[in-house]
């Protein structure tokens, strides 16, 4: 069995090796674009702020759960927008062996370019942004903050695994979770609201391995974590669950009834 944690186009390679050779398991732990959604009764937004910032921006935004997919109410989006750009004030971008730096150089110039690319499609498909966009030195990008994005757009539908935080508008809850669920990747999502049934309504139907609520986070070493789609499938990474990819079901069937007055020979 192999276990692999990586890319999404990675992994399928991995799908490729295995039937290729001796059919070994492959448990897949793969990409996400994942959204935080954020209702119009969410009771704390410099809350919603400060989580949002923290899950696009952490390690450059090159995790796998980045929460880099804000989908907000319209009605609360400008506020929250506003609560966004104060908060990036404090993830200044440098030399990441200056303590004072808290978003370093991305981990390659190949994948600087390919996070740069996002940046640069921003006119043609006619967003706005709203804050950073800056590159340096073929090496950092500047914590970004795109609005307008729809469905139409590249940066709505693609893993960029950099520090580009996309923002999309909805409606009504329904809107919301067809906006969350509108993707080839289901790993991790956010929801911010301040009703319980709401709350629960959201996680339930958002295709999402993990489902925070009123915070950024992927658990702890108990729960179960992994994604649905093309986030991986095969198995989940931490708690007991994590022990059933690296065993395999037996059974072994003992017939234990008393033979001795049966006449028949077997």
């Amino acid at each position: 069995m192999v276990s692999f944690t990586g890319s999404t186009a990675t992994g399928k390679r991995f799908l490729r090796y295995t039937a290729d050779s001796n059919m070994k398991r492959v448990v897949l732990e793969c990409g996400g674009k994942n959204p935080a959604v954020v209702f119009d009764d969410a009771e704390d937004l410099d809350l919603v702020a400060e989580q949002v910032v923290l899950g696009a921006f952490w390690n450059m935004g090159e995790n796998c759960s980045a929460t880099s997919h804000p989908i907000v109410h319209e009605k609360v989006k400008d506020d929250l927008l506003g609560r966004i750009k104060a908060y990036m004030r404090e993830w200044r971008m440098g030399d990441p062996l200056d303590p004072g730096s808290r978003v370093g150089a991305l981990v390659s110039r190949e994948h600087f370019e390919k996070v740069k690319s996002y940046i640069d499609r921003i006119p043609a498909e006619k967003l706005d942004v709203a804050e950073g966009g800056g590159t340096e030195r073929g090496a950092y990008v500047e914590p970004t903050v795109i609005d307008g994005v729809t469905r139409g757009s590249s940066l709505f539908k693609e893993e960029i695994f950099g520090p580009l935080l996309t923002v999309t508008t909805f409606t009504n809850v329904a809107e919301a979770v067809a906006l969350a669920n509108d993707t080839t990747y289901g790993l991790a999502a956010s929801v911010y609201t301040g009703s319980l049934k709401r709350a629960l309504k959201a996680a339930r139907e958002i295709r999402a391995g993990t489902v925070t609520v009123n915070c950024f986070g992927e658990g702890d070493i108990t729960t179960p974590f992994g994604g649905f789609k093309e986030s991986g499938f095969g198995g989940r990474d931490k708690s007991i669950f994590a022990h059933e990819q690296y065993t395999e079901l037996k059974t072994i069937w003992i017939d234990t009834s008393d033979r001795s007055t049966d006449e028949t020979v077997r």
